[in-house]
């Protein structure tokens, strides 16, 4: 007796209009985060670039650089992860604090390069923060260099950022 199809019917007519508003006026993904940057959408529309760290920020050393002065820079950035470099600022490779444990026996007359991962798992600033996450999920890592075009390293990003940002 109640009139639960005119609603229902009302409810859908109502949603065929928006996306049909949407589509004219030509609103995408990026809109939507403009308009609407803390929601849970809203976050799971965030690039990398976003919540990336850059700059001085960056745990980039030079390959042969010695294990001291590469711990030193680690601790202090803080990300558990450091990025070895060519001489043209391209990633040659990079060390994570489980590389460190692996390598204990020796790891102090060592340079940074010789433990350095030569293909580590990157992604680059334009990528959706929630495809990051997930990455990193099912590689079971905790951090991540983000690399441009060129392969050089522009950000860092960890997953700590990713949780507070709310993707996930």
């Amino acid at each position: 007796m109640a009139p639960t199809t005119s609603t229902t019917l009302t409810l859908a007519l109502g949603d065929a209009l928006a996306v049909a508003v949407m589509e004219l006026r030509g609103f995408n993904s990026d809109d939507f985060l403009k308009f609407h940057p803390g929601g849970k959408l809203g976050a799971q529309l965030a690039r990398v670039s976003d919540l990336m760290h850059e700059g001085d920020a960056l745990p980039l050393v030079a390959g042969d650089m010695p294990m001291s002065d590469v711990l030193i820079t680690m601790t202090s950035k803080g990300f558990g992860i450091a990025a070895t470099t060519r001489e043209d600022g391209r990633l040659n490779g990079v060390i994570t604090d489980g590389d460190l444990r692996r390598n204990m026996d020796d790891l102090m007359s060592m340079k940074a390069g010789e433990i350095a991962n030569p293909s580590p798992i990157t992604v680059t600033p334009d990528l959706f923060a929630a495809q990051a996450l997930a990455l990193m999920n099912d590689r079971k890592i905790g951090a991540l260099m983000v690399i441009d075009h060129t392969n050089k390293p522009v950000g860092v990003l960890q997953i700590h950022d990713l949780l507070r940002a709310g993707v996930a």
